[in-house]
């Protein structure tokens, strides 16, 4: 793994952060993506340099295609090849599940653009590289993409299309190139400060006993790029067994 490449969409804070650190540590260059927060995805660059690897901050919208195959070329110019991609930018809005006039046509267009069309203008861009290297694709999606549940009606709705997205580029893309997804539960990340009855809820009822950090994802992350080489088309649950 070491010296190959990875661009992570969303990459300087949380879960995407977490990774980002965790690929610098096995010796992986890595390109952070981010939109709006600039002074985190520098703070996270800084990291994976101290961690002995070359890595640059890149600003672009994900629902952008001209702006994402921009990235892609200048992530190429820069660094001579792209080995993985992390999709893993994502936004919501909270809205109740039962407030359905709640749920603005914004908030859809919002989560779906983000969440799902970049997910494929990303994979688009990258296809041809990622195919070249044998590489790979790993895409952040949620349980609830699985139960219908969550911070909202259209998020999860967003989230089981990228389970379904994991599936139909892995037909695509196979056999140089594998994807797969992630769908984290409950997780430790600025998502959720203050929603302390929330986790304390998810952690009593988790057969694990607690909620996730971004660090356990990242773990099943780099085991999945790393360890999964006859791994395709597959979805896994990080939620402490609250699936099962």
């Amino acid at each position: 793994m070491e010296g190959k490449v990875c661009l992570i969409t969303g990459g300087g804070t949380g879960i995407g952060r977490a990774i980002a650190l965790r690929l610098a540590k096995a010796g992986l260059n890595v390109i952070i993506n981010y939109s709006r927060s600039e002074q985190e995805a520098l703070e996270t660059k800084s990291e994976c340099e101290q961690l002995g690897v070359k890595a640059m901050v890149y600003k672009a919208d994900v629902s952008n295609d001209q702006e994402v195959r921009k990235m892609m070329n200048d992530t190429i110019n820069s660094f001579g090849r792209l080995d993985i991609l992390v999709n893993n930018a994502g936004v919501t809005n909270i809205v109740p599940l039962e407030d359905l006039e709640g749920l603005k046509e914004e908030y859809w267009d919002r989560a779906m653009a983000i969440n799902v069309k970049g997910v494929f203008f990303c994979s688009r861009a990258a296809s041809e590289q990622l195919k070249v290297n044998n590489g790979c694709i790993l895409n952040t999606a949620s349980v609830a993409g699985m139960t219908g549940q969550g911070s909202s009606i259209a998020y999860a709705a967003s989230k089981a299309a990228v389970i379904s997205l994991t599936k139909s580029l892995a037909r695509a893309l196979a056999p140089e190139v594998r994807v797969n997804s992630l769908s984290p539960g409950m997780v430790l990340t600025r998502w959720t400060e203050g929603k302390d009855e929330p986790i304390k809820r998810f952690a009593e009822n988790a057969p694990l006993g607690r909620a996730a950090t971004p660090e356990d994802v990242a773990e099943v992350a780099y085991s999945f790029i790393a360890n999964a080489s006859f791994v395709t088309g597959q979805n896994i649950a990080i939620d402490g067994g609250m699936l099962m």
